[in-house]
């Protein structure tokens, strides 16, 4: 059974950092797209990132590129989400999600399409405070 478990969400001031985790139990595709997106209270989920688990390819949302930086540690089965310059529009729950299939090049990893990948975890708040 797949498991995607968030942490490292919190509270910070405008123009703070945080680093969030998510590790990945039970996912055995090696070649697959892995992201997050986000959610506030009374708007629509918005990927903001995703990368490409074959090669390491990344792409942004335009809200947060330049802010913020995905990555992926596959020893640890982990995605990371470096975010940087932080505004009160950041402030959401953030989901970390995956798709349940192997994908064969990084083309389709797409932010915008973050929401839709199939396996999502429980997600993590994050609070910007000005």
């Amino acid at each position: 059974q797949v498991q995607l478990v968030e942490s490292g969400g919190g509270s910070v001031q405008v123009g703070g950092s945080l680093r969030l985790s998510c590790v990945a139990s039970g996912y055995a595709h090696t070649r697959a797209c892995m992201g997050w997106f986000r959610q506030a209270p009374g708007k629509e989920r918005e990927g903001v990132a995703a990368i490409y688990t074959g090669d390491g390819t990344a792409q942004y949302s335009d809200s947060v590129k330049g802010r913020f930086t995905i990555s992926q540690d596959n020893a640890k089965n982990t995605v990371y989400l470096e975010m940087h310059s932080l505004k009160p529009e950041d402030a959401a729950m953030y989901y970390c999600a995956a798709t349940t299939v192997t994908i064969p090049y990084s083309d389709y990893c797409s932010a915008h399409i973050v929401p839709d990948f199939g396996y999502t975890g429980p997600g993590t708040q994050v609070t910007v405070s000005s």
